[in-house]
């Protein structure tokens, strides 16, 4: 015997509407647990004070202080005698200190008592055209301007030659140049006034060295008076 199935009755037709109608509703719960947030409950304290529309104020008592009054003046005398002041004030006469044309003025010294001393003007004249050169220790025999500045000259050069001394810095540096020096000889023949100009420090020291050596020379003359002679040599340091 075939069994008949009614086609209506069949409980699988719908089965895929309903799995996604019960996965949406799922998921939704799902979705609502987490976005659920809870809060903690705060406790609000109300302070109030209570303010007294009475103040009372506790003065402190103090103790009055009684002062006595003030004495009362003295009684006028009943008799007022009169004495006489017979008594001289010398008066103070206060000299007037302007002078006119009929006070004589002493004069504290006499205009001999002074004594003007002259300064000494320092004048400085040029080694080209000095009258008289200054004189090198060694060229006191030698005759003629021209012959004592030629003796000058080379006495310089000897002296520098011998003083001469390369600054060990400067050597181990490998530092060389020309030092240019100018100095002057005083009036009393001394070295004075050095200036120095060079590539290096060293050297410019070494320069003054040498120049501030020189001995004390007969001053150069002009006119028949003692002036300042400025002279200007250079030094050159080289390498062998």
């Amino acid at each position: 015997m075939q069994v008949k199935k009614n086609p209506k009755a069949d409980l699988n037709r719908n089965s895929g509407l309903y799995f996604v109608i019960g996965l949406s509703l799922v998921l939704f719960l799902t979705w609502r647990a987490f976005e659920y947030k809870t809060y903690d409950k705060e406790e609000f304290i109300v302070e109030s004070m209570e303010v007294s529309d009475e103040i009372k104020e506790d003065v402190p008592m103090t103790e009055q202080i009684k002062t006595q009054p003030p004495p009362p003046p003295p009684a006028a005398p009943e008799i007022i005698e009169i004495v006489e002041n017979n008594e001289e004030i010398e008066e103070t006469i206060i000299e007037s200190t302007e002078t006119n044309q009929e006070s004589v003025i002493e004069a504290p010294m006499e205009v001999d008592d002074v004594v003007v001393e002259e300064e000494e003007e320092e004048v400085s004249v040029p080694f080209s055209v000095i009258e008289n050169a200054p004189i090198f220790p060694g060229c006191k025999n030698v005759e003629g301007n021209e012959a004592k500045k030629a003796c000058f000259q080379k006495k310089i050069q000897e002296h520098v030659a011998k003083e001469f001394n390369y600054p060990e810095v400067a050597l181990e540096m490998g530092v060389q140049g020309r030092v240019f020096v100018q100095f002057a000889i005083d009036n009393k023949g001394y070295i004075a006034d050095i200036r120095v100009r060079g590539p290096d420090k060293n050297l410019e020291t070494e320069a003054i060295r040498i120049v501030a050596a020189i001995p004390k020379m007969t001053p150069g003359m002009q006119r028949g008076r003692a002036v300042k002679v400025p002279y200007s040599i250079p030094i050159t340091f080289k390498l062998q």
